[in-house]
């Protein structure tokens, strides 16, 4: 005998089962969502190898958005999905945090930056940055824009502090971050670029550190934000960036870490 269900009844027995599966995929989709990160340009090799090896040991994806840290601050409160924001200084953070789209509870050091001058040509890069008063040797030199870029901020300082800014003012190119700073110079629209120690520890050609000395510290900060797929997702990354594994990276490409380098203002 062939027992029959009433279209009503199979109606509702569906209707349930699809309402179930919906809330099985909610419950899935806030752990499988990628994980959304804003980050300074000067993590573009560290991180892309941090967000490898995090999705590796946790299956979760990362995507990550390069960029300066004033625009990436500006966009999060525009409302843009990130879960983490990672800058190059605290005042692009705290602008963040003010605003209400990041949680100040989370706000942490994660590294602290240097900068070097870089040449495609390891034979022309200068041996001190007085060298680049010299105008017949570098008719060109490129640094990120100060106004949103904290390494260009702290490019512009060490020209200053070293008396060579008035000599050089006129012949400097702007770079929207640190890593358009750096084409500059692979491409030949510079003669030289001050850049991130990060980026030119992967760029082969020629590089000499600026003394710390002469800027204020590049403390970079990092905090878990409101709206991607929720704080916990960022979180869960911060964490992984701070411990041993996102330390070991980091001190990889050059950074120094809290607790291995002065960290307090000049």
């Amino acid at each position: 005998m062939i027992s029959t269900v009433s279209p009503k009844v199979l109606t509702a027995a569906l209707a349930a089962l699809a309402c179930a599966c919906a809330g099985c995929h909610r419950k899935a989709d806030a752990s499988d969502q990628p994980i959304h990160v804003a980050a300074a340009s000067s993590l573009t090799f560290a991180f892309k190898e941090a967000a490898a090896q995090y999705e590796q040991e946790t299956g979760r994806k990362v995507l990550v958005s390069f960029g300066a840290s004033g625009l990436l601050s500006k966009q999060l409160r525009e409302g843009a999905p990130f879960d983490l924001f990672a800058a190059a200084n605290q005042s692009f953070v705290d602008d963040a945090i003010h605003s209400g789209v990041c949680d100040g509870a989370t706000e942490q050091l994660y590294a602290v930056g240097r900068i070097v001058m870089w040449t495609p040509d390891p034979k022309k890069a200068p041996a001190a940055i007085a060298d680049l008063a010299d105008a017949a040797r570098f008719s060109k030199i490129a640094i990120a824009n100060p106004e949103h870029a904290p390494y260009g901020k702290a490019a512009r300082e060490a020209l200053q502090k070293a008396g060579v800014w008035q000599a050089v003012q006129g012949r400097i190119v702007y770079g929207e971050n640190i890593e358009q700073t750096l084409q500059f110079a692979q491409s030949g629209n510079a003669d030289v670029a001050i850049v991130a120690l990060s980026l030119a520890k992967v760029s082969g050609g020629g590089s000499t550190l600026v003394d710390d000395a002469l800027h204020t510290p590049i403390r970079q900060m990092m905090v878990a934000c409101k709206h991607g797929a929720g704080e916990d997702a960022g979180k869960a990354f911060e964490a992984f960036l701070g411990g041993s594994e996102g330390r070991a990276i980091l001190r990889k490409y050059g950074f120094y870490l809290p607790g291995e380098a002065p960290t307090s203002s000049r």
